[in-house]
């Protein structure tokens, strides 16, 4: 696991200085502390802080080939290196290292750009070819390692944050306006978008090319989720268990591959137990807080007696203040995601014993897993409901009803259902996810930001449900989520937060064949009106306590709502003063006003966008305006 960071000049530009590759390297010391590696040839340079997994003394970066005419910095694992690395020596390549790194090379010299296709793994990477004069980069199928990039006629930046092109001091920024309008609706910047200006995602499953002689911009997708014909299958539950069993193990055990201590995430879900299952011996780590319905230890407990594995965890109290300040480093490219937080606790408390942890992340969006896909389903009973009585009595009712401090419950349910079955039913499952609609974007914004904010809300959800293509209901709407969601939000938060105490985080259920089984279940095994996950929860029984797989999804969250009005409200009050909101222009401060006063007072639940208001004003201030890099 690594931080990369570089930068190509072409059309004459003078290429970047030693000194200054060293700053776009070196403020990713977090991801990679055990060493760092530059090179500058031909206009290109390239450099990386590696934390060291795999071949201890021989996997330093950069890493080249017999002739040193191809170069690479890689930021990943790639699980089926061995076996990459015996077909290219079968093809007469000469490996001076154990790395996986190295196939990187090797597999460009014999099938250029297409390589990528052949790699099993999470990644990030670049490759010059010094003879071709073309700068590679590629990120891995499903957007588990980050890569960014900035491009103009004279030069590129890339780098495994955005922190490392800032750095540069090659690229001037400015506010993408309609990305924050979608930052505000989904708490993530979907696609390749971000908050800056000109500083892109390069998209999972994609490369960029650039021919440094005529450079052009042009990513390139190399991989989708595999579509599969809906058919008359004749298979029951039994077996495709059974085939989802063999595969998850596999995929498990390949992920296992470390020359440094190992273990996992476990929260006593399904998701992260049958990972843990799947492991045999480990070594496994969890977290909860004080508040008895943010705290699941006794689950995770549970499972790790029956599994029989080495259970460490901690009841955590942090200093809030303290804790936002240190994570806010870390979201150059932010997320109004809160469980950041537990993210990044459960990360600290594994790193002082590991150096590599296995999560669950995944397991939701491939078999069914959110209860958004159930909202769908009730909301056309809901929709039958006669208007005057739906509208008329039902939602005034719950309108009226004061959230409680649980994290869900029946009230804070019924509540978030309405507010999300009132959006357009074109989103489907997402419109549950949904912050920021048509209407408060209105009032929460000023009219000189609204008219940049060109993009809808659910723009970029109706972009994926076309190119899901024609697939069953269930399994555009796991498209979607595999696509947005997960890659922009899930694995986005849980590679920052691992990363700052530099942990290597894997993900198994995101290998690509279990992926492409996932996609070939019929839909019934999934998600019907009845429940969520049925052929994972199955499967689960196998191995650990039923009471444990057949509970209630809680989620790994924060008291969020009322640490608002506790331990967060000085900073909430500082960072959404009403004098600052006004001068900077982009927020109606009246509409803040009302949001901060109806929370504290109880009469409703705006913690999702005071939260996402509060990061971005952090980072407003610390990005945006260079507070961070002064």
């Amino acid at each position: 696991m690594c931080g990369i960071a570089g930068y190509a000049a072409f059309n004459g530009a003078k290429a970047i200085e030693r000194e200054a590759l060293g700053k776009m390297v070196d403020i990713l010391v977090h991801r990679g502390p055990d060493e760092s590696g530059m090179d500058i040839r031909g206009g290109v340079a390239m450099g990386m802080r590696r934390l060291a997994i795999i071949d201890l003394s021989g996997g330093s970066q950069p890493i080249y080939n017999e002739d040193q005419t191809v170069w690479t910095v890689f930021n990943g694992e790639i699980y089926n290196f061995q076996e990459v690395r015996k077909e290219l020596q079968s093809k007469g390549h000469i490996f001076i290292t154990n790395s996986d790194t190295e196939v990187i090379v090797h597999g460009y010299e014999e099938y250029g750009r297409d390589f990528v296709k052949s790699l099993n793994g999470m990644f990030a990477l670049a490759v010059h070819d010094t003879i071709n004069n073309r700068l590679l980069l590629a990120r891995d199928h499903v957007g588990i390692k980050p890569l960014y990039y900035s491009f103009n006629t004279n030069r590129i930046l890339f780098g495994s944050e955005i922190k490392s092109i800032l750095v540069s001091g090659q690229v001037e920024t400015g506010l993408d306006v309609d990305a924050l309008g979608e930052f505000f609706s989904w708490e993530y910047v979907p696609g390749k978008a971000t908050l800056f200006q000109g500083i892109h995602k390069l998209e999972p499953g994609c490369l960029l090319e650039i021919d440094l002689h005529n450079p052009v911009c042009e990513p390139k997708r190399y991989w989708d989720i595999p579509f599969f014909e809906s058919s008359q299958d004749n298979s029951t539950i039994d077996q495709w268990i059974e085939a989802v069993d063999w595969q998850l193990k596999k995929s498990t055990q390949m992920q296992l591959i470390s020359d440094v201590p190992l273990g996992a995430f476990l929260s006593g879900g399904v998701d992260s137990s049958l990972i843990v299952a799947m492991m045999g011996r480990a070594e496994t780590f969890s977290i909860g807080f004080d508040d008895p319905t943010y705290n699941e230890l006794k689950w995770a407990r549970r499972v790790a007696d029956h599994l029989r594995v080495n259970h460490h965890d901690e009841i955590i109290k942090p200093n809030v203040l303290e804790l936002f300040d240190h994570l806010m480093f870390f979201l150059d490219d932010p997320i109004g995601d809160f469980s950041i937080f537990p993210t990044y606790l459960v990360s600290r408390l594994a790193r002082q014993r590991v150096t590599v942890a296995l999560s669950g992340d995944g397991g939701d969006e491939l078999f069914g897993g959110y209860e958004t896909y159930l909202a769908q389903d009730k909301a056309r009973m809901w929709n039958r409901i006669p208007e005057f009585i739906r509208k008329g009595v039902l939602e005034s009712t719950i309108k009226r009803l004061r959230p409680t401090a649980k994290k869900k419950g029946w009230v804070n349910k019924a509540k978030r259902f309405i507010e999300g079955a009132s959006y357009d039913d074109k989103m489907s499952h997402a419109r549950w996810r949904l912050f920021v609609g048509e209407e408060l974007r209105k009032n929460l914004f000023t009219p000189h930001c609204l008219q940049q904010m060109v993009s809808a809300p659910a723009h970029h959800i109706e972009q994926l449900f076309d190119q899901a293509g024609p697939r069953g209901e269930l399994n555009r709407s796991l498209y979607v989520d595999v696509k947005s969601y997960l890659a922009d939000n899930i694995l986005t938060k849980v590679d920052r937060m691992s990363m700052a105490v530099s942990l290597e985080t894997r993900v198994p259920y995101l290998d690509l064949d279990l992926v492409s089984l996932a996609f070939q279940i019929p839909e019934k095994f999934k998600t019907t009106s009845q429940g969520t996950k049925i052929l994972l929860k199955k499967l689960a029984c196998k191995y650990v306590p039923k009471e444990c797989v057949y509970r209630p999804k809680e989620g790994f969250s924060i008291p969020i709502k009322q640490w608002l009005v506790t331990e967060f409200r000085p900073l909430m009050e500082e960072l959404l003063d009403q004098s600052q909101i006004r001068q900077d222009g982009i927020f109606n401060a009246d509409t803040v006003i009302r949001l901060k006063k109806e929370h504290i007072d109880g009469i409703a639940n705006h913690s999702h966008i005071l939260w996402s208001m509060m990061v971005f004003q952090d980072w407003k201030r610390r990005w945006l305006e260079g507070g961070a890099l002064k």
